[in-house]
């Protein structure tokens, strides 16, 4: 079984490190990183590298693709060498599955038209902006596409899939392999459950920190093309 797990920069360290420590473990996995192109990337926070063992050009099928998110995500929205290359590997694959804002490169891809689909919380309603249905469950299945809220859902998705993929006995005893046995010290891991000025303050972060990073990028674009970027929406 060939698991491709896309990586990229700025992408959200838990939401490929969480549903690989799930997969690998189950038999006859064989694990792929492919990112843009091989080598180092760096995650949101610059703090943690990891490694790509390919380019994406380089990997023409799988079994499953799972592709995380991350800030990183908003750029790769308008890459159409990314986005064709999700495409032409979502024709081998069983289960195409993402984590957090992964799931809009899936929908900004065309894979998720009219279908039910999730993401991180504060972006769940731009699905809508590809043709995606947003839909707040943790894990959504809608035929082969297997998509999962922010961060720590991925080790949900990750479990469901053993369970489908496998068995219940073996999903079961990778959950007690890694110990996922969560009981948070505080009940705010639903955005539905928690008050709107702990949600509105993630979400002026969370915008805050785009405007950053696009600004990084405008500083790092080569001078003659400069102009274009600024120009960029």
């Amino acid at each position: 079984m060939k698991i491709v797990f896309l990586l990229f920069d700025r992408i959200t360290a838990l939401d490929v490190v969480g549903p690989y420590e799930v997969l690998a473990r189950l038999p006859g996995a064989r694990v792929v990183f492919a990112a843009p192109q091989a080598g180092e990337i760096r995650t949101d926070n610059r703090m943690l590298g990891l490694i790509a063992d390919v380019g994406i050009a380089d990997v023409r099928e799988c079994d499953i693709l799972v592709v995380p998110g991350g800030f990183g995500t908003r750029i790769l929205e308008r890459d159409e060498d990314l986005l064709g290359w999700l495409r032409a590997i979502d024709r081998t694959t069983q289960i195409t599955a993402s984590v957090c804002t992964g799931s809009i490169l899936l929908a900004a891809a065309g894979l998720l038209e009219n279908r039910r689909a999730n993401t991180h919380w504060a972006h769940r309603h731009r699905l809508s902006e590809h043709g995606a249905i947003p839909t707040p469950e943790r894990v959504v299945r809608d035929g082969k596409y297997a998509t999962a809220a922010g961060v720590s859902a991925g080790i949900d998705l990750a479990l469901s899939l053993a369970m489908e993929l496998v068995s219940p006995e073996v999903a079961a005893a990778i959950q007690l392999t890694i110990e996922y046995d969560p009981h948070p010290p505080l009940d705010c891991g639903d955005a539905a459950r928690v008050p709107a000025a702990l949600r509105e303050t993630i979400v002026a972060r969370a915008k805050a920190r785009e405007v950053e990073l696009a600004a990084a990028d405008i500083r790092a674009e080569p001078s003659a093309d400069r102009a274009t970027a600024l120009r960029s929406p």
